[in-house]
């Protein structure tokens, strides 16, 4: 193997060399930023670990995570739980769940830990990557893998309640009753029923499923 390493320098010699005159086919090369001959920047941003060339966009390896991540680092911790780079300004203020970076996104159904794409940490502590997280919005709120509220809803459930309160059931359904299972905090509770939803007697959640059939009070039967 290396008589044929020498044998395709020569020919190299021979043919003309592309790029600075120390380049030879069949030599060895050790990856670096630099050119140790000619100086040439290879790129901006060069790790040595993960042997990657780009231009800068404020990089860092990240030893946990076992490869590179776009930064600043400054602005980014590594939850150890998780497995994951997340923003300083989740630290402490996130669910976490045993290696969820590791997990496809539920939506697209790619990739999170290694993708280039931000994740977003739900409430309930699953990932989506943002651009995934966004689109979902537009259709719905909901953690597509626990139903888990995606957001704070707080102010649109007492939208829910004034309109609520503004539309009555017809008289045969006003003492109607239903069981219910919250999906946001996973209580049960028994609750009047009615067409535009049904309010957790817990947590106050219109985030709620219906887990029993309707049953109408004795003062009606």
């Amino acid at each position: 193997m290396a008589a044929s390493a020498r044998e395709d320098g020569a020919r190299g010699q021979e043919q003309g060399r592309r790029g600075c005159e120390h380049y030879d086919r069949g030599c060895l090369l050790k990856a670096q930023q630099t050119c140790e001959e000619c100086s040439t920047l290879f790129g901006e941003y060069y790790c040595s670990i993960c042997h990657l060339f780009d231009k800068d966009k404020k990089q860092y390896h990240c030893d946990n995570c076992g490869i590179c991540r776009i930064g600043p680092k400054e602005d980014f911790f590594h939850c150890l739980k998780c497995n994951l780079c997340l923003a300083m300004n989740l630290q402490g203020k996130h669910k976490c769940i045993e290696n969820v970076s590791r997990q496809n996104c539920p939506i697209c159904l790619e990739d999170i830990h290694t993708s280039r794409v931000v994740a977003h940490v739900l409430p309930c502590g699953h990932l989506l990557h943002r651009t995934c997280y966004e689109e979902m919005l537009k259709e719905g709120y909901r953690c597509p893998l626990c139903m888990h509220s995606a957001l704070d809803m707080t102010r649109y459930w007492r939208q829910l309640d004034d309109e609520i309160a503004q539309t009555p059931m017809p008289s045969e359904y006003q003492n109607m009753t239903v069981d219910i299972l919250c999906n946001d905090c996973n209580g049960r509770s028994t609750v009047q029923f009615h067409i535009l939803g049904m309010k957790c007697n817990i947590c106050e959640s219109y985030n709620t499923a219906q887990a029993g059939g309707c049953r109408i009070s004795l003062d009606q039967q």
